[in-house]
């Protein structure tokens, strides 16, 4: 059963998705974790080989997928992004990308022992840094939007030019003439990268214009959008090899940047299928590294790596960030991230053929080097990565920030309470007279719909550990749950209910907060009577159990407070997990949790004729 194709296919997608669950449990870096489930399922274990398995298939399966998630890339660069880093950008393209092939191309030559044809190639192809590794990578790490979005902008536009290199480099080494024409060469190459960059603009141009006249209906958008991808890329790669990368890259910019209906469904529909052929490709790659590559590594290109490692990525970045505005530790955290993924090993694989079928010297070694620069920077950079940041004191922390949406007397009680914890908590909502209140108190308070901000990115949603949405519109809370969920994660959004019904709420209606589920009108009626917050810390002598024997009518927990600073908050679904140590964050009636712990505690101590050594409540 296990040497059946649909088997393999299966278990594929399972290794894939399941290292990237892993990897989100442990903040391991998923493209890692990738690396070795294939590496154990093909070479070591034998299970998966895709030449053998996918024969003549693999080739295109790769090359589609590599489009895709370019594609899928193109579609995160927004321009706005560019307010913090297009200078540095541009640099790192302008700059960078001739620097960085220099001096790859000598340490392929004098590091490796490759011939200077062999090296040119390699050392044009390693400009790249894949945005497969570089997304996964950036999940996991707290630094600020400039160092994101430089990092995101690189590895995404530089992965079609070091193609573009690669292409160039391997006609003038095969070209069949007298002596090769680097003029004409050139112009050849960049006469087709000029057809595929239009070719991808119309294309992108067309379909925002298609989609809001109506000319697709909502159901048919995203597999007409994927269709198209794939069209535009096999049309482009006809014309010239390669080509088909910038088309996508730029078809997906495009789009990113006109207005377009249902933009976020789109980009969700493609942000969940790059996942998938990410995870799927990766364990196919490494699953290739059969031991004949293995073997032809030589320890001559341990000198390679070294230098490409601490030489050439280091002084590409410093030189073309030179006099740059960026700060120097922010320069020194990008000089260090350079992984290489998916679009680095296919296009070397796929010269590498061409280039032994041709008798060129060298040709075989660039596979085991490809690999071995995959592997190596995926380790290297992804786990050092954060405590790279950390050590120059760029790494911004896991945010401990809470946004409420909706001021009224009860959320501003939650927010000022919370505060005293220590918890960053803004108060968002679009009535000047509603914030007041919240002014008051000297909370954080945002002026404006949350929702609109959210979607036009400018507020980071990332910096906030919990959401909670406590307008008195039931169809507004609904709608910031659905839109945000996605982004966020729907555990990490609580909403208020309207009336007793929104509590039996059916699946897809989001989390209502409190297990009572207790309404809007309830809750601000309470505050406004005088209930307050409180925090009881959970001991061995004093559990859940005794906190929940301890409250009154209508008194209920709201969150648990974990010793990391999480905050899981109560809903009518599901009750958070809950431990010695804990502090339950609870909503009770005035001056009555302190008085009624004291006295139990008071009780419970009478027969062991001592006194326990209790926490209080703090109210």
């Amino acid at each position: 059963m296990v040497d059946s194709l649909m088997v393999k296919i299966a278990l594929i997608g399972a290794l894939g998705i399941g290292a990237q669950w892993v990897a989100w449990r442990t903040g391991r870096p998923a493209i890692a974790l990738m690396l070795i489930v294939g590496i154990v399922a093909g070479p070591v274990l034998g299970i998966i080989d895709p030449e053998r398995d996918f024969g003549t298939l693999l080739e295109p399966i790769i090359k589609l997928a590599v489009a895709v998630i370019l594609f899928e890339g193109g579609l995160s660069l927004n321009f706005k992004d560019l307010r913090h880093a297009g200078w540095a950008v541009m640099r790192l393209v302008v700059i960078g990308v001739p620097v960085g092939w220099v001096l790859g191309t000598a340490a392929a030559h004098y590091g490796a022992g490759l011939s200077w044809e062999v090296s040119a190639l390699f050392g044009g192809i390693m400009v790249v840094t894949g945005p497969t590794v570089i997304g996964p990578m950036l999940r996991n790490l707290r630094v600020s939007p400039r160092v994101r979005d430089i990092l995101k902008w690189e590895g995404i536009v530089n992965d079609p030019i070091g193609a573009l290199l690669a292409v160039a480099i391997y006609a003038y080494i095969t070209y069949e003439g007298a002596a090769a024409d680097v003029y004409t060469i050139g112009l050849d190459v960049l006469a087709a990268s000029f057809v595929a960059g239009v070719l991808g603009a119309a294309l992108g141009y067309a379909l925002t214009w298609l989609f809001p006249r109506g000319y697709v209906p909502e159901y048919l958008k995203a597999p007409f959008l994927l269709i198209t991808v794939i069209a535009g890329f096999v049309l482009a790669d006809i014309i010239k090899h390669e080509t088909g990368l910038i088309t996508v890259t730029i078809m997906g910019v495009v789009m990113a940047n006109r207005p377009i209906y249902s933009s976020q469904t789109l980009h969700r529909f493609k942000e969940d299928l790059s996942v998938l052929l990410i995870s799927g490709v990766f364990v196919l790659l490494s699953a290739t590294l059969d031991w004949e590559t293995v073997q032809a590594f030589q320890v001559r290109f341990v000198v390679f790596l070294i230098l490409l490692l601490f030489l050439v990525r280091p002084l590409t970045i410093l030189i073309s960030l030179f006099l740059s505005s960026v700060p120097w530790r922010e320069r020194f955290f990008i000089a260090w991230i350079a992984p290489r993924g998916i679009v680095a090993v296919a296009i070397t694989g796929l010269f590498a053929l061409r280039m032994v079928d041709y008798g060129i010297p060298d040709a075989e070694a660039l596979v085991p080097l490809s690999f071995a620069v995959v592997i190596v920077t995926i380790f290297a950079h992804g786990f050092s990565a954060s405590w790279f940041a950390r050590f120059l004191d760029i790494e911004e922390g896991k945010s401990d920030a809470i946004m409420i949406v909706g001021s009224n007397s009860w959320t501003v009680e939650l927010a000022a309470f919370l505060k005293s914890l220590k918890y960053e908590v803004t108060i968002a909502d679009t009535g000047k007279f509603a914030l007041r209140r919240a002014k008051r108190r000297e909370i954080d308070v945002y002026d404006g719909d949350f929702l609109d901000e959210a979607h036009n990115d400018n507020v980071d949603l990332g910096n906030f550990q919990h959401l909670i949405a406590a307008t008195d519109n039931d169809s507004y809370n609904q709608l910031l749950s659905s839109d945000l969920g996605p982004e966020m994660g729907y555990e990490q959004i609580s909403l208020l209910a309207t009336d007793k019904k929104d509590g039996k709420r059916g699946p897809g209606r989001g989390r209502v907060l409190t297990e009572s589920g207790a309404t809007f009108t309830e809750l601000v009626d309470r505050a406004r009577e005088g209930w307050k917050f409180s925090k009881t810390r959970l001991t061995e002598k004093f559990t859940y159990d005794d906190y929940r024997e301890n409250l009154g009518l209508g008194e209920e927990p709201i969150a648990v407070m974990k010793p990391d600073r999480r905050l899981l908050f109560f809903s009518t679904e599901a009750r958070p997990f809950i431990e010695e140590g804990d502090a339950i964050i609870g909503f009770v009636a005035p001056e009555s949790p302190e008085k009624r712990k004291a006295a139990y505690q008071e009780a419970k101590a009478m027969p062991l004729m001592g006194n326990p050594d209790p926490e209080g409540s703090e109210a």
